[in-house]
């Protein structure tokens, strides 16, 4: 799934979670691409979303914004939203806004699946 400048690779390695492999920049460009990725992987059963940020080029606040989007949908339906692959600054992006305390956060994948 693709929005300008942001390609979502979505992978489902168990029933209940799926792996959004983010590539490129999250900005106000990435909605449709994000929101897609989740209401099909919501739909195929996914319970948990793990968002890999490992190909993360950039995210402005409008990014920022649209997490916030995915993360009250994840709570609305009782789900989890987990990440990985953050870079120090962007996890210190997340420190400051506070996302680190409702998004958990991993050092890698085999963490963020055990936790999902």
């Amino acid at each position: 799934m693709t929005a300008n400048k942001l390609k979502i690779h979505v992978r489902k390695p168990t029933a209940a979670a799926a792996i959004f492999d983010i590539d490129g920049q999250v900005t106000n460009t990435a909605e449709d691409a994000l929101m897609t990725a989740y209401t099909h992987s919501t739909r195929d059963g996914a319970r948990s979303i793990v968002l890999n940020f490992s190909g993360l080029d950039y995210m402005n606040s409008s990014g920022i914004g649209l997490l916030v989007t995915m993360l009250i949908r994840v709570q609305r339906n009782k789900q989890k939203l987990l990440a990985y692959g953050l870079t120090a600054h962007y996890r210190e992006i997340f420190e400051l806004t506070r996302l680190n305390e409702a998004i958990g956060i991993y050092a890698d994948e085999a963490s963020a699946l055990a936790a999902a």
